[in-house]
C-alpha cells in the first residue's frame, strides 16, 4: 500500500470516519472497515503467508478443472498460483483491494476465500476452524497499525521491494518502512 499511497488514504479515510482520531480502534469497529480488510484480503492473495497449502486427500475419484484425480491421490495447492492466476484474476499482479469489495456487496467482509480462487485460511467444508479468530486479528492489527501510525518510505529509497525470495513466499530484503504517530497522544496511553 505504501507504493500506492492513495489507497492508504483511502484506508485512513474509512478508519477516520468510522473511528475518529479521538481513540484507536475497538472490534467492534471492524464490521464496519470492508476498505481495510479488503486491503488485507489483497495483500494475502498476492502475498500468501505460506506457499503450499496442507495436503489433502481425496475420498473418491473426481474431476477438479477438468483433471482427474484418483482416490486416494494426495492433492497439494500452490497457494500463490491461485491468487495470481491470471484466468480468475484482472491484472493478477496488480494490488487492487476493491476487487473484493464487488463481490461482497457491503456485506462483512472475512479474509477466507469460498473458492479456490485464494486461499487465505484454507478452504471447503474443513476450512481453517480459526477463520473468524484469524479475520479479527489480522483486520484488527492491520487497521490499528493504519489507523495509529503515518508510514512512509525509509529516506534514500523510492519504493517498498516486495520481491520474493526464489520459489517461495518469503521476502528476498527485509521490509523497512518508517512509522510516526498520527493520534493525540492520550490515545496512545493505556490506563
Amino acid at each position: 500500500m505504501m507504493n500506492q499511497p492513495g489507497l492508504i488514504r483511502k484506508a485512513i479515510e474509512e478508519l477516520d470516519n468510522v473511528v475518529g482520531t479521538r481513540r484507536l480502534v475497538q472490534e467492534s469497529d471492524i464490521p464496519k472497515l470492508d476498505y481495510v480488510k479488503a486491503c488485507a484480503r489483497e495483500a494475502f492473495r498476492l502475498h500468501p503467508i505460506n506457499d503450499f497449502n496442507l495436503p489433502h486427500m481425496s475420498m473418491e475419484d473426481t474431476v477438479v478443472g477438468n483433471y482427474y484425480i484418483p482416490k486416494g491421490s494426495h492433492v497439494v495447492l500452490r497457494r500463490q498460483g491461485l491468487g495470481t492466476n491470471p484466468r480468475i484474476w484482472t491484472e493478477p499482479l496488480e494490488f487492487k483491494p476493491e476487487r473484493h469489495l464487488n463481490k461482497t456487496n457491503g456485506s462483512n467482509l472475512d479474509l477466507g476465500y469460498p473458492t479456490l480462487n485464494a486461499i487465505t485460511f484454507s478452504t471447503g467444508r474443513r476450512r481453517c476452524p480459526g477463520l473468524i479468530l484469524g479475520t479479527s486479528m489480522t483486520s484488527m492489527l492491520f487497521a490499528r497499525m493504519l489507523h495509529a501510525f503515518t508510514w512512509s518510505v525509509p529516506p534514500g529509497h523510492s519504493s517498498i521491494d516486495l520481491s520474493e525470495s526464489h520459489g517461495g513466499t518469503t521476502k528476498a530484503k527485509p521490509l523497512v518502512a518508517l512509522a510516526e504517530p498520527r493520534l493525540p497522544p492520550y490515545v496512545y496511553h493505556l490506563n
